[in-house]
């Protein structure tokens, strides 16, 4: 991937990140929130959409399992954001250990779990996010960089979305027709055709006409 393209694409996914964060609170960066915190319980919900119980039958939910590392990274860019860590200066040195993340390694059931722990055990230690086991994360499953971008924008819109919906006040139901939003996000993801810079927009479209389909099954 050519780097001027690569670092666009991180300049959207920061932008979007901090535009949904000041949906949440106008002064998001001086509320005090433990990201950390919440990227340690996203970990344990990625490792039961993955699989980890020997007792009995369990097949890994790829789609499912490469959500909640999105939603770390959206943890993970809140907490490099508010501490100045990401800005236009130190952006391609930090990332670019994640723009290397290649397909080609063959995948260790019981290496992406460890990889998964690691990253828990490390963010609770540092009580921050840590970029190298993310990154770790990442080699693990695989999950390159753009799928991380589509992905990410993806559950943005997602994330934005709820917000316009009751979430904040607790109203919104996060399972239409006996399925999380997040299954039918991955599905209405795979069915775009548009250009990327159109999929915000075609997302929120999808969302919106299945949501209205579904509400109150």
């Amino acid at each position: 991937m050519e780097h001027p393209r690569a670092w666009a694409m991180v300049e959207t996914m920061a932008s979007m990140q901090a535009s949904y964060n000041r949906e949440v609170h106008p002064q998001w960066e001086a509320q005090g929130y433990a990201f950390y915190r919440a990227i340690w319980v996203e970990c344990a919900e990625l490792l039961d959409h993955y699989g980890w119980k020997w007792w009995k039958h369990q097949r890994p939910d790829i789609g499912q399992v490469k959500l909640e590392i999105v939603d770390i990274w959206h943890f993970g860019m809140s907490d490099l954001l508010r501490s100045g860590a990401l800005t236009p200066e130190t952006a391609p040195a930090l990332l670019a250990p994640i723009l290397a993340v290649g397909t080609d390694r063959p995948h260790d059931p019981e290496g992406f779990r460890r990889s998964v722990e690691r990253l828990a055990l490390e963010t609770l230690a540092a009580e921050r996010f840590l970029l190298e086991p993310f990154v770790a994360l990442l080699v693990a499953l695989p999950l390159p960089f753009e799928e991380l971008f589509s992905l990410y924008v993806g559950k943005n819109v997602l994330n934005s979305f709820r917000l316009a919906h009751g979430y904040r006040e607790g109203t919104y139901p996060k399972r239409w027709g006996g399925r999380e939003d997040n299954e039918h996000l991955v599905e209405l993801l795979a069915d775009l055709t548009c250009p990327p810079s159109e999929v915000p927009a075609a997302l929120q479209t999808a969302l919106a006409a299945r949501y209205a389909a579904l509400q109150g099954s």
